[in-house]
């Protein structure tokens, strides 16, 4: 076993064994990832439902997006400086502790806050257990196979993630859904902390954390995030006006302060990089679409179309099996191409097709083609997500590794914490509109129930929906019809949010053109065997 105290050089595990043992520590930490987003994502219409708090929906999601995105650069910076394993090992921890609080929540406040602390874990890890592997396998070739593992892992996760999310709501309670993390994490600690090195790529010492730029870094995406949820919701305007003077003072300092930072946080060169900067766009992108699509495709198919949480797993699943099934398909054919960024158009043309495909998705609409539609957007995403990593691996020096990854990593959260919020912002504005001139329309008028039948819980939450019928029946309304029509106005309002997604993948696809043409070249280097 490697000692975890090897000294500031360049180390690598050597036999096979040790090899196959520290990726299997790594396969189970994102393993234990990969389930919090998909089990979370079937859930999450019901876990509203049962603690009332639509209008906290998104935030579920972008709560843990935004502790994460800030936490992943800071942490980027330190596996670069001190190794990687100590931060993974501290990851792991905190993430099952903070998935207990959340399966334990009374109320969606307590939810939404052991999010954000579970959101810190995910960070560390994202930070640190990604840029383990190129720590592992410098050449590319070694790791682009032995990241079959990664890609076996994550598909087991998402294979059973979101039939699993949707058995355990149904059959155990949603809570389930958070303490399943409690054994998959005790194993990640057992493997990381016997096999994984630690290896430092750095050969100075240690420099300081730049605090203060994690700090202008946190104001700035938080006030980004309270003003993306409360201009629609009409908060006074000197609120608003002072969120939004801290978020654009927060940058403008941030930019300062970053060009003059002996050791800074957010190395500003990397954003205007020739070929690291369109792959952060992408990752941007891809996050938005991502997440936009994992979030509100559940709640489509639960509240829009009635089905069960474990119908909805199962409609959901092709899209996260298939990620695995590009990514290992992704393993064996990129190496051998002239131009590997031909897959790059691929992998955008799938998932345009599957977010397209979701525009036109209804409750008539046979099962065997959703299936095909969430199959093609899992490929399209398998043949992306493992090759915009490689390529900015490929890219950033050695001594930036870690930060390089990391702010990959940082933006496709950005991506996907703007996805959520926005895409949720619109969908819940829309729905509630649409309610409200629904109810109005009806002869005579049935506005006293706006604020009932315009929260989606009633479509998810079978006991809200026999309350809101016996209520409308002794009204002498039709209560069955007033519910179908809401549906309507749920996938509408869905429908409209997707092609936003539409619309982005093609200004995506502008952006692959601008990425240079990038050879996979094998790299031998010297290493030190690893004390025992």
């Amino acid at each position: 076993m490697s000692s975890p105290n090897l000294p500031p050089a360049t180390a690598a595990v050597q036999t096979f064994r040790q090899r196959l043992m520290a990726m299997l520590g790594l396969c189970f930490v994102l393993v234990m990832v990969a389930l919090d987003q998909t089990v979370v994502g079937t859930a999450l219409p019901t876990v509203v439902a049962e603690l009332k708090g639509f209008s906290l929906y998104a935030w579920v999601g972008t709560s843990y997006l935004l502790t994460s995105v800030i936490t992943v650069p800071i942490f980027g910076r330190l596996g670069d400086d001190h190794g990687r394993k100590p931060f993974v090992l501290a990851a792991i921890i905190l993430f099952t502790v903070a998935s207990m609080l959340c399966g334990m929540a009374q109320s969606m406040i307590e939810l939404v806050l052991a999010r954000a602390l579970q959101g810190i874990g995910g960070g560390m890890l994202v930070a640190t257990a990604f840029a383990s592997v190129p720590d592992l396998f410098p050449d590319p070739h070694d790791r682009l196979r032995w990241q079959v593992l990664f890609s076996s892992a994550f598909g087991l996760a998402n294979a059973i993630g979101p039939s699993l999310g949707g058995f355990l709501t149904e059959y155990c309670g949603w809570r389930w859904v958070f303490f399943v993390n409690l054994p998959v994490g005790l194993l990640s600690v057992w493997f990381v902390w016997r096999y994984l090195p630690r290896i430092r790529h750095a050969e100075h010492k240690p420099s300081r954390l730049d605090w203060p730029g994690a700090l202008l870094i946190a104001l700035f995406l938080g006030g980004m995030q309270l003003l993306v949820e409360w201009l629609p919701q009409h908060k006074q305007p000197a609120l608003l006006a002072v969120i939004a003077l801290v978020a654009i003072g927060s940058l403008i300092t941030l930019l300062w302060w970053e060009r003059r930072c002996a050791n800074p946080i957010l190395p500003l060169d990397m954003f205007t990089h020739r070929s690291l900067q369109p792959l952060f766009v992408l990752s941007l992108v891809m996050g938005f679409c991502m997440f936009a699509v994992m979030y509100y495709a559940p709640l489509m198919f639960q509240g829009g179309f009635g089905l069960s949480p474990n119908q909805a797993g199962l409609l959901v699943t092709p899209l996260v099996v298939f990620i695995t099934v590009g990514s290992i398909v992704n393993g064996r054919v990129v190496t051998r191409l002239p131009r590997p960024n031909v897959i790059l158009y691929i992998g955008f043309a799938f998932f345009w097709i599957a977010a397209f495909g979701l525009t036109q998705t209804v409750l008539g609409t046979p099962h065997w083609l959703i299936v095909i539609i969430m199959m093609l957007g899992g490929l399209g995403l398998g043949l992306l997500l493992p090759n915009l990593t490689i390529f900015a691996q490929e890219t950033a020096p050695r001594t930036q590794l870690g930060v390089s990854t990391a702010m990959l990593q940082s933006m496709r959260m950005v991506g996907g914490m703007l996805g959520t919020a926005l895409i949720g912002t619109f969908v819940s504005h829309r729905y509630h509109a649409g309610v409200a001139d629904l109810l109005a329309a009806q002869t005579p008028p049935r506005t006293q129930w706006t604020n009932m039948l315009a929260d989606p819980q009633i479509l998810v939450n079978h006991l809200v929906a026999q309350q809101f019928s016996a209520s409308a029946t002794a009204a002498g309304a039709n209560a069955g019809q007033l519910l179908d029509a809401a549906r309507e106005q749920l996938v509408y309002a869905i429908h409209t949010g997707q092609w936003a997604v539409v619309v982005l993948m093609v200004f995506a696809l502008y952006m692959v053109r601008r990425v240079p043409p990038l050879q996979l070249k094998r790299r031998t280097i010297k290493v030190e065997a690893p004390s025992e």
